[in-house]
């Protein structure tokens, strides 16, 4: 199978050359252009997460040895989380080379958090699916970079950090609530609002009602902070 100008470019920008190109094929194939025929990447997102996370796991225990669990549990979910993933694949410019129906693409797919993140894991898993798990690793410790020395400043949580700030004011924890869910049952997007007892309010969206109260929270403390 040859690869098109823009796997092409994909690959060299992942520093990897594929002996199976196939496999980079099926990790940037959304399931809006799957066909009896020709897979979608979900499969392969599932095998990336898992590969992410044992590098993850492995590089945070080499960079810290007195860390307890309790502390990097919190810094390995800021690297594996389906938003740092999309930063990785936007800093590589995987959305160009994503496959996608053209619904998706007039929808802006390409940009879309949660599509840019699973089609970064399903890259993962094909590179190791193309050359084993070193060659993997050495992918992502070199695409994630300083994110790995720098997680303990993106490691906290949102929504505990700002139910932390009411209840250090004497109020009741924050109120998330859903104002939307739009497009289809496998691209959906949420909007939520999260409401404090003193009047503030953000609103964010995300591929998933989880993510989009991490990021409607993290959007109300970066103002109360003055961010």
């Amino acid at each position: 199978m040859k690869l098109s100008a823009e796997l092409k470019a994909l690959q060299a920008r992942l520093g990897h050359e594929f002996a199976e190109p196939r496999h980079l094929v099926h990790a940037v194939t959304h399931s809006s252009m799957s066909t009896p025929t020709r897979s979608d990447n979900q499969r392969l997102e599932f095998l990336g997460d898992r590969v992410l996370g044992l590098v993850m796991a492995e590089a945070l225990l080499a960079a810290d040895s007195r860390a307890t669990e309790g502390q990097l549990a919190p810094r390995f979910n800021a690297l594996v989380r389906k938003e740092t993933c999309a930063d990785v694949a936007r800093q590589i410019d995987l959305g160009a080379a994503m496959k996608l129906g053209r619904s998706e693409m007039l929808s802006g797919g390409r940009r879309k958090m949660a599509l840019l993140g699973d089609a970064m894991e399903a890259v993962i898993a094909a590179v190791y699916l193309d050359a084993g798990f070193e060659a993997a690793k050495a992918m992502v410790l070199r695409l994630w970079g300083k994110r790995i020395d720098t997680v303990e400043d993106d490691a906290r949580d949102a929504k505990t950090s700002l139910q932390e700030w009411a209840q250090a004011r004497g109020q009741n924890p924050p109120v998330y609530e859903q104002i939307s869910r739009s497009g289809p049952d496998h691209s959906p997007v949420f909007i939520i609002e999260v409401r404090l007892e003193s009047g503030q309010t953000a609103q964010a969206k995300a591929g998933s009602k989880r993510q989009a109260e991490h990021a409607a929270a993290k959007v109300l403390l970066d103002r109360l902070n003055g961010g």
